[in-house]
């Protein structure tokens, strides 16, 4: 299978696959933030990953760049191991990142928040860097609740509701983590956590935290997932990426 992953990569393979026609690029933006008694800080960013590489393996002709493990992370920062950065961070550093592909040829830039927090500062960074950007194009995925729309229904398929199918370390986020890495989730500290509507304490969440909510750092009830059910959501998620990736981009 060829590598994409420009990471991976010296300069002289990312050159030949420049003047090949590689010259689209994707990478995702995580975060490293409590997920719950049960899943790793990291999970985020290991979705983000696993969604960047799917994702530039069926655009096909496209490289995937390093994703970004931290991001706005704010509402956990009661809990140990998040780290966060303010939005004016996390928008210079994209602005810079994306500056810095744009230098080196390539002509669209796919950045895919695997983290909500993140989608306000993507959305506005890519707005501003398509302002000013005259040869490169930068699309992101910043519609929040159609993801966590998505996600519940995927889990609808097997009898879950909306708010067991959670919005941060329930069952659909829990068993993405199952697929990837199953040796990092302790299930048998999965519990249930938040599991009223969340679209209804968005503001709570946002003001006072994500304990305010729920003690154990969960929305959303984790203790159906499993590993095919992840593999699945991963994959239509991925899905729903290309199919707005090739709107967006006409290829």
């Amino acid at each position: 299978m060829a590598r994409i992953q420009i990471s991976e990569m010296s300069w002289v393979e990312i050159r030949e696959a420049l003047d090949r026609g590689s010259r689209t690029v994707v990478f995702a933006v995580g975060a490293n933030e409590q997920h719950g008694p049960h899943l790793p800080t990291s999970t985020d960013s290991l979705i983000g990953e696993a969604l960047a590489s799917k994702v530039t393996r069926k655009l096909g002709n496209a490289l995937q760049a390093p994703s970004i493990i931290v991001g706005c992370s704010e509402p956990h920062m009661m809990l140990p191991g998040t780290v966060s950065l303010g939005p004016d961070t996390l928008k210079s550093l994209l602005r810079d990142y994306c500056l810095s592909l744009a230098r080196h040829g390539f002509k669209n830039i796919v950045i895919l928040p695997s983290h909500g927090g993140n989608f306000a500062a993507v959305r506005e960074v890519t707005d501003e860097l398509n302002r000013s950007l005259k040869e490169t194009r930068v699309v992101a995925y910043t519609d929040l609740k159609g993801l966590l729309s998505s996600l519940a229904e995927y889990s609808s398929k097997y009898g879950i509701s909306a708010n067991e199918s959670g919005a941060h370390a329930g069952e659909s986020e829990t068993s993405m983590v199952l697929a990837l890495r199953k040796d990092l989730v302790k299930m048998e500290h999965a519990e249930e956590g938040f599991v009223g509507s969340f679209d209804d304490k968005i503001e709570l969440f946002r003001n006072q935290g994500v304990t305010a909510l729920s003690k154990n750092g969960v929305l959303g009830d984790p203790r159906k997932a499993e590993v095919g059910k992840g593999e699945e959501y991963l994959e239509r998620w991925a899905e729903r990426m290309l199919d707005f990736i090739r709107k967006e981009l006409d290829v």
